[in-house]
């Protein structure tokens, strides 16, 4: 089991410590509502540094990335990210992942931790360009500072104007002192704010600064329960659960990353399956009798007939109700349409809805 470099600064935070993509990861510090209510409500630091980095570099480093994800990097600018997906060759998702160009010929992957090595390979096997390749995962610290009043903390330690930042932006810049840090305007929660990545000889500093920081708006650390429950009231995909190798990427609603108008992986059997209609889709529901939906719980029709599962649930801290995603024939997609979630042999109704959940 791996750890992260912040190992023992969150055992002595009193972390609850748990195997998460082959690390020792915090799932809580306190309790998952409380830190769930401080990211949407306040601020919350969560320490994702398990997660994967690649630099990509070279005159074909487009080209190499063109071809192997879905959405249309030609767009990009520097300072600009991207969310995409690496599409398998059989019709499924190898990884979804940020794309960062930090200038012409030169771009940064930011990969789940769980497919690192899976992702490393997979570009590196269609890397007939002779791009320059380096993973970088082993080398970096990633600080997620999330919530209304991430800017107002993090603005203290930077003389980059955060609030001036678009979504999906980044720079690099000094912050708290360190030089060469990438700030950027993303994150997993829905509730604004910056991911931090810093080389791991400046992450305990980067920490300490970032809670000094915070410390008027009572900033805690946030671990990855309230990181799921958070995704989900904004309808995010989780790898592993609602998309993987044997899921389409259209059925799962990645339609708007994956655009036609260049060649990559799977572009032509992705446009046949488009242009044929697709069977099943990804919906986001809501309880109407009360219960929890959890993973592979299955969902029917009233009748008791199978439609799917649960990919992803919850109870949504914000909502106050049970929520999730699963994948249902098309004819049952529309929101306002009734479903049923099987509880230990009981049918409960419940009913699709846009997503995302929570709105704001």
């Amino acid at each position: 089991m791996k750890t992260v470099p912040l190992h023992q600064v969150h055992i002595d935070l009193g972390a609850k410590m748990v195997p998460f993509a082959g690390f020792e990861m915090p799932v809580r510090y306190s309790s998952d509502l409380d830190e769930h209510h401080t990211v949407r409500n306040n601020v919350g630091v969560f320490d994702v540094s398990h997660m994967g980095e690649f630099s990509i570099k070279g005159p074909k480093a487009l080209d190499l990335i063109q071809k192997v994800t879905s959405n249309d990097a030609a767009a990009l600018f520097d300072g600009k990210v991207q969310y995409s997906y690496l599409p398998n060759g059989k019709g499924g998702v190898v990884d979804d992942l940020l794309v960062y160009r930090i200038k012409e010929d030169e771009y940064f992957l930011v990969v789940n931790a769980s497919n690192i090595e899976k992702d490393w390979n997979w570009i590196q096997s269609h890397n007939a360009e002779g791009v320059t390749m380096e993973n970088l995962s082993d080398d970096l610290c990633l600080f997620a500072v999330q919530g209304p009043n991430a800017t107002p903390t993090l603005q203290k330690l930077t003389a980059v104007d955060l609030s001036a930042m678009d979504y999906y932006t980044f720079k690099i810049g000094e912050m708290a002192g360190i030089p060469d840090v990438i700030i950027s305007a993303t994150g997993y929660t829905g509730a604004g704010g910056f991911e931090i990545y810093v080389k791991n000889a400046d992450a305990v500093n980067m920490w300490k600064a970032i809670f000094a920081a915070g410390a008027e708006f009572g900033i805690k650390p946030v671990g990855l329960g309230a990181r799921d429950t958070l995704r989900l009231e904004k309808g995010f995909c989780l790898y592993g659960n609602d998309i993987d190798d044997n899921t389409s990427p259209l059925e799962a609603g990645l339609g708007w990353v994956t655009k036609f108008t260049k060649d990559f992986i799977d572009a032509k059997e992705l446009k046949e399956q488009k242009e044929a209609g697709l069977q099943k889709k990804l919906v986001g529901f809501e309880m109407i009798d009360r219960g929890i939906p959890r993973g592979h719980y299955e969902l029917c029709d009233e009748s008791g007939t199978r439609l799917g599962e649960v990919t992803s649930g919850t109870q949504s801290p914000t909502l106050q109700k049970g929520i999730g995603l699963g994948y249902v024939p098309a004819a049952f997609a529309k929101p306002e349409t009734e479903i049923f979630v099987k509880v230990r042999d009981r049918l409960l109704k419940a009913k699709v809805v846009k997503l995302p959940f929570v709105k704001n």
